[in-house]
């Protein structure tokens, strides 16, 4: 991930419609409404830190605000949607809650371009920096597989369903197995984090709460097995 330091190159950077991932700045500085103003106008997420959180990420001359700016491109849901139709395909979606691990992310990511997901959908807060280390653990599937960073997940499912795609999720609390779900149909599928699982505020949007059965002790997968094995019923459900 490329990091652009410095009042002037950040506004700059912004101002050039660069992909930009989040923006710190230092909670005890003061003088960057410019550099606020044109990140909300951009709905870039920024966030208010100590210095020493900045300092981590460089000890150049970096006046209190950094840039991060993402290896990828990202894409709006608005615009993959159609172009799925578009190609007569039935759409399929991944919606990512709380996946704050990079090498998860990763895993999740190559899983997804294999076995045919549109695109993945992740919130602009509360979610894995796509970096190098994520490229990576994806063997550059991110380079190739659609993602969406929405301002939440709420508004972007929301906006699934409005447009006629079923919305199933992955919860413990499931009332039907996996076997059981038409994934035949357009649909989309929320993983959660594997501490605090999908959120109940986005899962009560779901068409339906599923379970993956299991016979050891340990209590759940690990959220990218986890995708991998939702996304391989969805293939077999379609082939």
């Amino acid at each position: 991930m490329q990091v652009i330091f410095g009042k002037h190159p950040v506004l700059e950077c912004i101002l050039s419609g660069k992909e930009v991932d989040k923006i710190l700045l230092n909670k005890q500085s003061k003088g960057f409404d410019d550099i606020i103003n044109a990140a909300r106008e951009r709905d870039i997420f920024v966030q208010k830190v100590p210095l020493e959180r900045i300092n981590r990420v460089t000890r150049k001359n970096h006046q209190g605000v950094v840039a991060l700016v993402a290896p990828i491109h990202y894409y709006n849901i608005e615009d993959v949607l159609p172009h799925v139709h578009e190609k007569g395909e039935t759409p399929l979606f991944v919606v990512l809650d709380g996946i704050t691990d990079v090498h998860n992310l990763g895993a999740i990511a190559r899983s997804a371009e294999c076995l045919g997901v549109h695109a993945i959908i992740v919130p602009q807060k509360g979610s894995a920096q796509i970096n190098d280390q994520a490229i990576k653990a994806s063997a550059g599937a991110l380079n190739i597989i659609p993602v969406c960073k929405e301002k939440d997940i709420e508004s972007a499912v929301k906006y699934l369903k409005l447009n006629g795609i079923k919305i199933y999720a992955s919860d413990l609390k499931g009332n039907k197995e996996i076997k059981e779900i038409d994934f035949k149909v357009p649909c989309a599928i929320i993983m959660g984090s594997e501490d605090f699982g999908v959120q109940h505020s986005v899962s009560k949007l779901a068409d339906e709460l599923f379970t993956i059965p299991m016979k050891g002790k340990i209590e759940s997968f690990n959220v990218s097995v986890a995708t991998g094995i939702c996304l391989y019923q969805v293939a077999l459900d379609r082939s």
